[in-house]
C-alpha cells in the first residue's frame, strides 16, 4: 500500500495516466574504453505496485484531467508572458516593442440568444424578449433553428485556421506599407510576432483571441524600428483583418467563403505596473490566453470533449439541440468526397475545428517543448542528487528501455487511493512568476 501511494502521488494528480508495460534498466558505461560494467538499476513493470509504469496523460483540456491541464496553462502563461516582458531566454528589453492584445470574432449565421448590454453596463432584454440570466442555458443557441446557417457555422469553424494564417501574411503587408516599405525591405527592418489562442463562443463559432508584437529584423532581441508604434499596428490589424478572405467549398450550388465578423476589438498592452478598470496589463493578457488554451468545445456543447465513433452516441449525450444540430451537420458534411480533406467527421465533436487550439510565431518567445524540457531535466537532476551517485569523468550511465502502451487511466481502487492524496505542489492557485 505504501509503494502504490508513493507511485500515485508521482502522477502529480493525473486522473488519466498512461500505463506502460515493460522495463528500464541502467549500466556503469566507461566513456574511454566503451566498456558496459555493472548493472546499477534496473526498474521492472510488473514489479511495480501498480502492475504498470504510470506516466501522465499530459491532456490539456480541463474536462479530461484537471492536473495535466493546470501545468499545460502555466506553461502557456509563462510563454505569452515572457513575450510581453522577457523571461525564459527572451531578453526583457521585449516590453519596450509596441504591443496589442486582438479579439478576432466569427461573422453571424443568424440570430441567437444573448444578453444585449446598454449604457453603463445595464442588460437589456433579448430578441425573444426575455431578460436571460447569464448563466441561462439558452444564451447562444438559435432563435429559430430553421434558419439558422448551421453549414455555415461549421464551414466557418474548418477555415478559421488558414483564414488566419491568410490574416497574418497580409498583417505583414500592411505595416510594411504603412511604414513606406516593400515586403523584402521590411524584412531587414521589423518582424510581427505572435501568439493567439482560439476560443469557442456559446453559440459554437470559433474566435481568436491573440497578443502581437513588432520586433526589429531578428525578433525580440533586437528593438524595433521608430516609425513602428502600437497605433500604425493597431491600424494595420484592423486592414489586414477586413481584407482577409478564404474561399470555401461549393455545396449544392452554393459558393462559400470566409472572413471575420464585424467586431474587432484590438487594445494596446501596458505596462505591468500599469493598473486599472480601463488598461490592460500583462499579467491580465496571459492569465486569459492561458485559460482558453486549456478549453475547447465544451463551452458551446457541455461535455462533448472526445471523437464520436457513430452518429447515434448523439442520442446518448447531454448537449443542446443547438450544438446536436452542430455536430449533425459536420457529420453530415464529412460524408462527401469532396469535403475530404477538411476531416469533418473526425472533428464533429470540436464542430469542424481542426487547428491547434495555441499557436505562436517562431520569433514571439520561448516553446511549450523548451519548458517541458527545462522542467524534465531539473527533476532528472534532483533524483540523481538523491541517489548520490559519484560519476568520474570517464564514466557515465547508459540507459537501455522498452516501453509499450498497456491502457489507460486508474483502477477503481486506485483512483480511490489518488483521491486520498493532498494536491501535488503546483497544482492548485494562480500562476506564480518566473
Amino acid at each position: 500500500m505504501p509503494g502504490l501511494l508513493r507511485q500515485l502521488s508521482g502522477l502529480g494528480g493525473c486522473t488519466q495516466p498512461i500505463r506502460l508495460d515493460g522495463h528500464r534498466a541502467e549500466y556503469d558505461l566507461n566513456t574511454r574504453t566503451g566498456e558496459i560494467g555493472n548493472l546499477l538499476h534496473r526498474l521492472d513493470s510488473a514489479n511495480l505496485p501498480a502492475g504498470h509504469l504510470l506516466v501522465r496523460c499530459n491532456n490539456r483540456r480541463t474536462t479530461r484531467c484537471p492536473a495535466c491541464s493546470e501545468v499545460y496553462r502555466r506553461d502557456t502563461f509563462h510563454l505569452i508572458t515572457s513575450g510581453l516582458r522577457g523571461g525564459k531566454g527572451v531578453p526583457e528589453q521585449v516590453a519596450t516593442h509596441p504591443r496589442v492584445f486582438a479579439t478576432f470574432t466569427a461573422p453571424g449565421f443568424g440570430p441567437v440568444h444573448n444578453r444585449p448590454t446598454g449604457p453603463a453596463g445595464s442588460v437589456r432584454r433579448c430578441r425573444c424578449g426575455a431578460l436571460h440570466d447569464q448563466d441561462d442555458e439558452v444564451l447562444g443557441t438559435a432563435l429559430d433553428p430553421d434558419t439558422y446557417d448551421y453549414e455555415a457555422a461549421v464551414l466557418w469553424n474548418a477555415h478559421a485556421g488558414p483564414l488566419w494564417r491568410r490574416f497574418s501574411t497580409y498583417l505583414r503587408r500592411e505595416v510594411a506599407k504603412r511604414a513606406g516599405l516593400s515586403q523584402r525591405e521590411f524584412r531587414e527592418h521589423a518582424r510581427v510576432s505572435f501568439a493567439k489562442v482560439a476560443e469557442y463562443q456559446k453559440r459554437g463559432a470559433v474566435h481568436f483571441h491573440a497578443v502581437i508584437r513588432i520586433d526589429g529584423p531578428t525578433g525580440g532581441d533586437t528593438p524595433p524600428p521608430a516609425w513602428a508604434t502600437a497605433e500604425l499596428l493597431t491600424d494595420a490589424i484592423h486592414a489586414a483583418a477586413t481584407g482577409a478572405r478564404v474561399d470555401g467549398p461549393v455545396i449544392d450550388g452554393r459558393a462559400h467563403a470566409f472572413a471575420f465578423g464585424r467586431q474587432l476589438d484590438v487594445r494596446t498592452i501596458r505596462g505591468a505596473d500599469f493598473d486599472s478598470g480601463q488598461e490592460l496589463t500583462e499579467r491580465a493578457v496571459a492569465a486569459y490566453i492561458a485559460k482558453y488554451a486549456t478549453k475547447g468545445a465544451e463551452t458551446a456543447t457541455g461535455a462533448l470533449d472526445r471523437p464520436l465513433k457513430f452518429l447515434a452516441e448523439l442520442a446518448q449525450l447531454d448537449i443542446s439541440d443547438h450544438a446536436r444540430r452542430l455536430v449533425r451537420t459536420a457529420w453530415t458534411l464529412g460524408a462527401r468526397k469532396d469535403l475530404e480533406e477538411l476531416r469533418l467527421r473526425a472533428w464533429a465533436h470540436m464542430l469542424g475545428f481542426r487547428g491547434h487550439f495555441s499557436t505562436k510565431s517562431r520569433r514571439y518567445s520561448t516553446t511549450l517543448g523548451a519548458l517541458r524540457t527545462a522542467r524534465a531535466e531539473w527533476r532528472r537532476a534532483q533524483a540523481l542528487a538523491a541517489t548520490a551517485n559519484v560519476e568520474s569523468e570517464q564514466h557515465t550511465t547508459l540507459v537501455l528501455a522498452h516501453w509499450v502502451y498497456a491502457g489507460t487511466g486508474l483502477t477503481d481502487a486506485e483512483a480511490w487511493l489518488a483521491e486520498t492524496l493532498t494536491p501535488a505542489p503546483g497544482t492548485e492557485g494562480e500562476p506564480t512568476r518566473g
